[in-house]
C-alpha cells in the first residue's frame, strides 16, 4: 500500500478522509458550547437590567434573546453530534474495508500468526476505536472553544477570574494528557488479550465436532477459561486505569472550579463586581467543568485510538507471503501448466506438463508433499528451486490477482460461509453465469432437496447445518462455478458415498470439458475419469499412465488408491 501504514498514519487517514464532517461537526458543536457559555451571561444581564430594576419590556426582550440562544445551542448540539458520529462511522467503515482487503489480498501474509478471531477483532473493535477519533476531535475542538468563550466572558466580568481560567485550563489539559498515558498501554494490552480470546473461541467453535468426537470438551473449556480470564484481567486493568484517570480529572476539575468560585466570591464581597456579574460568574464556573471533562474524555479516546491504530497498522503493513509481478495471463488462457525441476520442502525435481484442456489426476503418497504442491500451484509460497509456468509465463511474473482469476486451487479444507446454498455456490462465479451445471456436476441438487428452502436455504456458519459430505459437494460446486481456465481440486469427495462419488467424477469431467483440470486425489472413481495419472512418491514423479494401467502394473500406486 502506498499510504502511510504506521499507527499515526492510520489516525491521520481516518481524520483526513472525513475532514468535511469533522469541520462541520466542530463548528456546530462550538456554536453549542458558545451558546452554553452565553446562557449564564444573559441571565446575569437579565438580573441587572430587568430584575434589580424591574422592566417588563426589557425582560421580554432578553427572554426572547435567551430563547434564541437556547435554540441555536440545541440545534448546534444535535447537528454537530450527527456530523461527528457520521465521520466516526464512515472512518471506521473505511478502516474495516482496508483490513478486510488486506486479509483477502492475493499475496496473503496478513493472517500469519493471527487467528481468525483476532483479525475480526481488529476489523471491528479496533476500527471503531480509531474511527471514534473523529467524534473525539469534534467534541474536543468545541470544548476548547467553550473554555475560551467562558474565559473571555469571565474577563469581561472580571480580569482576575478570566486570567485564572486562561492559566488553569491549559494546565488541566496537560495533566489530562499525562494521565492518559497509562491508559494507552493498558488499552493495548486489553485489545491484545481480547483478540486472543476471540481467536481461541473461533477455533474452538469451528472444531466443536472434532472436540466432541475426541471427548476433549473439558480440555477445550479449560483452555478457553484461562484465555478468557487473562482477557478479563486485562480489561479490568484498563478499566481501573480509565477510572483512575477520570477520577483524578474530576477531582482536579472540582478543585479548579472551587478556586474560581472562591476568587469570584471575594470579588463580590469587595464590591468589584455586581449581582448580575456574580450570577454570570457562578454560572460560568458551573459551565466550565463540562468542556473540561470533555477534554479529559478526548484524551482517553485518543489513547485508546493510538493503541488500536498500532494493531491495525500491524495488519496493513504485514509482509506478503509472495511478491507479485505485473504481467497478465493470456486472454483467453490456453490453460497449459508446466512444472520445471520444481523443488520445495519434500518435492524434488518435479517435471510435468499439463496440456491445455487435459483432465489430469495426481496421486501423492505423502500428504505433506501434496500440501506443498498445492501451495506452490496457488502461489501461497514460491518454490525454492525450479519454476511453474502458465502458458509459458512463470507464475512469479504474473500479478497475483490476475493469476487467481485464471488458475484456481480448491483445497480440501475449503470453508463455507453463513448464507444461502446458492450464495455459497456463486461466490466466485462470473456475473450472470448459470450455477446449475456446476451444482448438478457436484450433486448439490441432493443437498438442496434436504434443505428447507432448497437452494435458497441457509446453511449456517461454515456450513454447520450440513454433513461433511454435503459441505464437500457445495465447496466443489463453488470451485466449478468459478469457471477458471485451470482448476486444481484436492480430495473433493473423501466424505462422499461411492455412488455419489461416481456421479461427481462424471460430472466434473462433463463440466470441465475443454478446460484444464487437475485432481489431486487418491479416489479411484475420480482417477478413472481422468486422461492420465501422475504418481508422486518420495517427492518425485515415479509413474505416469492411465489409471487402469497403473492399477494393473504399479504396486505403490495400487496400494495408494485401493487401500
Amino acid at each position: 500500500m502506498g499510504a502511510d501504514t504506521s499507527g499515526r498514519g492510520i489516525i491521520r487517514r481516518a481524520v483526513a478522509g472525513q475532514r468535511r464532517d469533522v469541520v462541520v461537526g466542530s463548528v456546530l458543536s462550538a456554536a453549542h458550547q458558545t451558546g452554553e457559555a452565553l446562557i449564564p451571561v444573559l441571565i446575569g444581564l437579565i438580573v441587572d437590567r430587568a430584575v434589580v430594576r424591574p422592566d417588563g419590556g426589557a425582560l421580554t426582550v432578553w427572554l426572547i434573546v435567551l430563547a434564541a440562544v437556547y435554540t441555536v445551542l440545541s440545534y448546534g448540539f444535535r447537528l454537530g453530534a450527527r456530523a461527528g458520529e457520521r465521520a466516526a462511522e464512515q472512518a471506521a467503515h473505511h478502516l474495516r474495508l482496508d483490513v478486510v482487503r488486506r486479509v483477502l489480498a492475493p499475496h496473503g501474509g496478513a493472517e500469519a500468526g493471527r487467528p481468525p478471531g483476532a483479525l475480526v477483532n481488529v476489523a471491528t473493535e479496533d476500527a471503531r476505536r480509531v474511527g471514534a477519533v473523529n467524534m473525539a476531535l469534534t467534541l474536543g475542538i468545541a470544548a476548547v472553544v467553550g473554555v475560551v468563550a467562558g474565559a473571555v466572558l469571565l474577563l469581561r466580568a472580571s480580569v482576575p477570574l478570566g486570567l485564572l481560567v486562561l492559566i488553569g485550563a491549559p494546565v488541566l489539559m496537560a495533566l489530562g494528557h499525562y494521565l492518559a498515558r497509562p491508559l494507552e498501554h493498558r488499552s493495548e494490552a486489553e485489545q491484545e488479550r481480547a483478540a486472543h480470546a476471540s481467536g481461541v473461541a473461533a477455533d474452538l467453535v469451528a472444531g466443536v465436532r472434532v472436540l466432541k468426537g475426541l471427548r476433549a470438551e473439558s480440555a477445550a473449556v479449560a483452555r478457553y477459561r484461562a484465555t478468557s480470564q487473562a482477557s478479563r484481567e486485562a480489561n479490568v486493568r484498563a478499566a481501573r486505569a480509565a477510572a483512575l484517570q477520570t477520577g483524578l480529572m474530576l477531582t482536579l476539575t472540582g478543585a479548579f472550579i472551587a478556586l474560581v468560585a472562591l476568587v469570584g466570591g471575594r470579588l463580590v464581597l469587595s464590591g468589584s463586581i455586581g449581582l448580575g456579574a456574580l450570577v454570570s460568574a457562578v454560572g460560568l464556573a458551573l459551565f466550565l467543568p463540562g468542556p473540561i471533562a470533555v477534554l479529559a474524555y478526548v484524551g482517553a479516546e485518543l489513547a485508546k485510538a493510538r493503541a488500536s491504530a498500532a494493531r491495525i497498522a500491524d495488519v496493513l503493513a504485514a509482509p506478503g507471503e509472495t511478491t507479485g509481478g505485473a504481467a497478465e495471463p493470456a486472454d483467453p488462457a490456453r490453460g497449459e501448466l508446466s512444472l520445471h525441476a520444481l523443488g520445495h520442502a519434500g518435492l524434488d525435481g518435479i517435471d510435468l506438463t499439463v496440456r491445455p484442456g487435459e483432465h489430469l489426476g495426481i496421486v501423492v503418497t505423502d500428504t505433506a508433499d501434496a500440501a506443498t504442491l498445492l501451495h506452490c500451484l496457488a502461489r501461497r509460497c514460491d518454490p525454492d528451486r525450479g519454476r511453474i509456468e502458465l502458458d509459458g509465463t512463470p507464475l512469479t511474473e504474473l500479478a497475483p490477482a490476475a493469476l487467481r482469476a485464471t488458475l484456481l486451487v480448491a483445497e480440501h479444507d475449503a470453508q463455507l460461509f453463513d448464507g444461502t446454498l446458492l450464495d455459497n455456490v456463486t461466490a466466485a462465479a462470473p456475473a450472470g453465469a448459470d450455477p446449475h451445471p456446476a451444482m448438478d456436476a457436484a450433486a448439490v441438487d441432493e443437498v438442496a432437496s434436504a434443505l428447507a428452502g432448497g437452494i435458497a436455504g441457509r446453511i449456517g456458519e461454515r456450513g454447520s447445518s450440513l454433513s461433511g459430505g454435503q459441505r464437500q459437494r457445495v465447496a466443489l460446486a463453488r470451485a466449478l462455478a468459478a469457471d477458471r481456465s485451470v482448476l486444481v481440486v484436492h480430495d473433493p469427495t473423501t466424505a462422499v458415498d461411492a455412488a455419489t462419488e461416481a456421479r461427481i467424477a462424471a460430472g466434473i469431467r462433463r463440466a470441465r470439458t475443454g478446460r484444464t483440470t487437475i485432481l489431486v486425489t487418491s479416489s479411484p472413481a475420480l482417477l478413472a475419469a481422468t486422461d492420465r495419472v501422475v504418481l508422486i512418491d518420495g517427492g518425485t514423479i515415479t509413474a505416469e499412465a492411465p489409471h487402469e494401467d497403473l492399477v494393473r502394473d504399479h504396486p505403490v500406486y495400487r496400494t495408494a488408491v485401493l487401500t
